[in-house]
């Protein structure tokens, strides 16, 4: 009976891997593969890039920009994720219905507040951005609600998740001491996912930094402002000096994050190290808004100027199409050619999730640093390292540049299309892929493994028999994960010319055709939802 049901299992996950396969090649039909995909310097292009990222420019005056430019970069992500934080705490408490008396009481709460965190994390923090640029101008605040808003949906998702996973026990035991709801949360429930929800604060916050980067398409500042300014002046060795600052904080910031979760998992690490984070992180919130509010001089009261409400209430009016005599939203022509954008969004999607899940393939065994070091295979040798070192270097640099940027760099090799938006996509995906199924190779039991090699099993076989088998339904969870997050990035790259929705929703917004606006984030949001259902579904299948 138990060989029949792994049986069973094996082949749903082999149909499963065999239909994903299929939707990959079928997306690759979508583009037209001939000459015409290149610009004609494209090659002398590529050239230069590479000529230029081993000679950057370190002049003084571009060094001075880059850091007063990443501090902005850093004060917009440090003030956006606070803002986050808070919402993720007040809605995913209630989306946990821990504080709701009754069954019925804890549904309602848990399906309306779960509705509106769905909806927050549902659209892209630079539609937001743009949206609160259309409604309030070039203020700071436009990039830290845009950044507020997404981050504090998918944070309270996550926290909402990790509450409803806490143990009950030791709940109920507090119940049976007469502890109220609140206190059940602040010493049953908090303690007990307080270094899980620190660990995965820390992971948003670094994306919320390449997120902040990207901001400059909009109008605001930072590194993503002078990145473009170099890419439209063609200056590629101001590119890489700039890319290379934005890499560095996104490393300094995921050591300090390996540093926090330690500090909190490890019971051999010094109590001091946790409240010195702690205290630093505090330090960086004061600052940050120190700088919004006294330097660049924003304020959140001057917001709600009555020339703003005035302009906020004609930008609303403009999205729902009053005063037009048929929105875009109410047309079938409009719908039509909306539609087909959506389709080759959703087929971008596809291709990049395949591409980022080819070259991580390829790359993922060197990467794991059981198998680098031998500790896995039994096979030890000099080689391992330098592999290792190198592809795990491939991984941070891929990651660190926000997908925006790599469509920048691309649409001046390739012509716009849906092409060059997958390839930037699968870019920055590759790497984050690569570096989550590295280390799943890592967790293993190396029992099994280790078996089969006293058994005399060649490497190769270790690695067929052995550890795919062991790491492939975990494998399908990331890239079913991934390709959900795709989902929601494919209209950003669309505002260089990378095609499908994204490209359409900078045109209406340049020509202040609201109403289209309105009808592409509909179509936008029913990629989302697609995505969700049909990522949920697959991992069920998978397990």
């Amino acid at each position: 009976m138990r060989k029949m049901i792994d049986s069973l299992q094996f082949h749903k996950k082999l149909l499963l891997t065999l239909l994903l396969s299929f939707i990959f090649i079928l997306s690759l039909t979508g583009v037209n593969w001939n000459e015409e995909l290149v610009h004609h310097g494209g090659a002398a292009t590529l050239a230069q890039l590479f000529e230029s990222l081993l000679q950057p420019d370190l002049s003084p005056q571009i060094l001075l920009l880059g850091i007063s430019s990443t501090g902005i970069t850093l004060a917009y992500a440090v003030a956006g994720m606070t803002l986050a934080i808070l919402l993720a705490f007040l809605f995913g408490i209630f989306a946990s219905g821990v504080l709701s008396d009754g069954k019925k009481l804890a549904f309602l709460s848990n399906g309306f507040f779960r509705g509106i965190l769905g909806f927050m994390r549902a659209i892209h923090e630079l539609i937001w951005a743009w949206l609160f640029v259309a409604a309030f101008g070039l203020t700071p605040f436009s990039a830290i609600f845009a950044l507020a808003i997404p981050y504090g949906g998918i944070l309270g998702k996550i926290f909402a998740d990790m509450l409803n996973d806490v143990p009950q026990k030791p709940i109920e035991a507090l119940k049976a001491a007469g502890a109220s709801k609140l206190q059940c949360l602040l010493y049953g429930y908090f303690p007990a996912v307080r270094s899980n929800m620190i660990s995965y604060t820390m992971y948003r916050f670094e994306c919320a930094i390449r997120s902040s980067a990207i901001m400059s398409f909009v109008g605001l500042g930072g590194l993503g402002y002078q990145l473009q300014l170099s890419l439209d002046d063609l200056n590629y060795s101001e590119v890489w000096t700039f890319m290379f600052f934005l890499i560095a904080i996104v490393v300094l910031v995921d050591l300090w994050s390996n540093q926090i979760r330690n500090s909190f998992l490890d019971d051999k690490a010094r109590p001091y190290q946790g409240k010195i984070s702690l205290l630093f992180a505090a330090l960086l919130m004061i600052g940050s808004w120190l700088f919004i509010t006294v330097v660049e001089k924003a304020s959140l009261i001057g917001l709600f100027t009555e020339k703003n409400l005035n302009h906020a209430v004609q930008f609303v009016r403009g999205l729902m199409g009053i005063g037009e005599e048929l929105p875009a939203f109410a047309s079938w022509e409009s719908w039509s050619d909306a539609l087909a954008l959506t389709f080759d969004t959703f087929m971008m999607s596809i291709m990049a999730i395949g591409f980022a899940t080819i070259a991580m393939f390829l790359t993922v065994i060197p990467a794991a640093s059981k198998i680098a070091n031998g500790s896995l295979t039994m096979n030890k040798g000099w080689y391992g390292r330098v592999f290792f070192v190198i592809v795990r270097s491939i991984y941070i640099f891929s990651r660190a540049v926000p997908e925006l940027v790599w469509a920048m760099i691309i649409i001046f090799i390739f012509k716009p299309g849906i092409l060059p938006g997958a390839i930037a996509l699968a870019l920055h995906n590759f790497g984050i892929l690569g570096k989550l199924c590295a280390e799943v190779i890592e967790d293993i039991d190396t029992g099994p493994i280790r078996n089969l090699s006293l058994s005399g099993a060649s490497r190769s076989q270790l690695f067929i028999y052995g550890i795919i088998p062991a790491v492939m339904p975990k494998f399908l969870t990331f890239i079913l994960y991934r390709w959900e997050v795709i989902m929601r990035t494919t209209i950003i790259v669309g505002f260089v010319g990378a095609g499908g929705l994204g490209q359409q929703f900078k045109m209406s917004m340049s020509y202040f055709h609201y109403s289209d606006i309105t009808l592409i984030i509909f179509c936008y949001l029913i990629l989302v939802f697609i995505a969700d259902s049909v990522s949920e579904l697959m991992r069920k299948a998978a397990k």
